[in-house]
């Protein structure tokens, strides 16, 4: 058997706080484990809505970090609900394209959050 699933690495110690934020947010969202990899690094398996993740702290800085080119997608149920996460994802973030009908979907956003994660929105 083979799961796929969607890993998330961070750097600067930072996973641990991401995905506190991210189960939070998220409903039927959890953090199923946490393992100690070394000098304040972890890694953690973590649901958010249902659906599996992975998340490490990286033990180099590297010279490259996350890329709006691949973004974690969340369809809601409605337009309050778009925008409650929308609101709380781009604080401290950046807005590639702010809450708007574009045509292909009434309520759509795009925004990296303040750990650089890409998230798209739409209803």
């Amino acid at each position: 058997m083979v799961q796929v699933l969607t890993h998330l690495t961070f750097q600067h110690h930072r996973a641990g706080e991401a995905i506190e934020f991210y189960v939070g947010l998220i409903p039927d969202s959890r953090i199923d484990e946490r393992v100690p990899v070394g000098e304040g690094r972890e890694m953690i398996r973590f649901t958010l809505a249902g659906r599996p993740f992975i998340a490490a702290d990286s033990p180099p800085v590297h010279a490259w970090d996350f890329t709006p080119a691949v973004s974690i997608f969340l369809e809601c149920g409605t337009a309050a609900e778009v925008d409650r996460l929308f609101t709380a994802l781009a604080e401290s973030g950046f807005v590639f394209m702010p809450l708007a009908d574009y045509g292909f979907n009434p309520r759509f956003g795009w925004v990296a959050d303040r750990f650089g994660v890409s998230w798209q929105l739409a209803q």
